[in-house]
């Protein structure tokens, strides 16, 4: 049983057209070590001292840099399976920590955070059932990738509105609240997604395992 999903999983190292290799120094990945320092400086930022401006500057570098390490990656010939862990996981930490300082500071309802964070409990038990059958994380879909930006390019406008006042603050607060909710939607359909991958995968498995 734990050999036939070992085999299954191999192809797992070619992304698109471009196979992942075992670099460790690289541009991209160099990013995105970069993208990962910048978490505990915007939470240091956020809730420590509480500077504002300098907040939204870390979390907009840290949005906007999300696209910039895969497409230099792809560019340059630089895909490496490091990579492909690093990415990710920054997005991801970016997401949740944003998530917990923005509630507690009240700038987002604790039930859009609920709603995020509950997608991830659900990713992450598919991702334990994979593992289970000898598969690694599944590939990053599109959906999942502009989901991930819609998110992170609205929290420093979210911020920028909860940081200032009329006109400004109903305009960023318009723009963030779209961008948000259209990235939890996405988010979620990325979800799905992941989930309807990952039970086919296991579908596939079973018969051979009973044999």
């Amino acid at each position: 049983m734990s050999r036939r999903p070992a085999r299954a999983a191999r192809p797992r190292a070619v992304d698109g057209a471009v196979t992942a290799t075992d670099r460790v120094l690289t541009l991209p990945n160099l990013i995105s070590f970069v993208r990962l320092l910048g978490v505990p400086v915007f939470l240091w930022l956020f809730l420590v001292v509480e500077a504002d401006v300098a907040a939204i500057v870390v979390l907009a570098a840290g949005g906007t840099s999300d696209w910039v390490d895969g497409w230099i990656a792809r560019r340059l010939g630089q895909v490496s399976r490091l990579g492909e862990l690093l990415d990710p996981l920054a997005d991801r930490l970016y997401i949740l920590a944003t998530l917990l300082a923005f509630t507690a500071r009240e700038v987002v309802p604790w039930q859009f955070t609920a709603a995020l964070l509950a997608r991830e409990l659900l990713l992450l038990g598919s991702l334990g059932v994979l593992r289970r059958y000898g598969y690694g994380p599944p590939p990053v879909h599109y959906v999942g990738k502009t989901a991930t930006f819609l998110i992170l390019a609205a929290f420093p406008v979210l911020l920028l509105a909860a940081a200032t006042t009329s006109v400004t603050a109903t305009t960023a607060g318009a723009v963030g609240w779209g961008l948000a909710w259209w990235g939890l939607v996405l988010y979620w359909v990325a979800g799905a997604m992941y989930v309807v991958q990952a039970t086919r995968l296991v579908r596939a498995v079973r018969p051979g395992a009973a044999t």
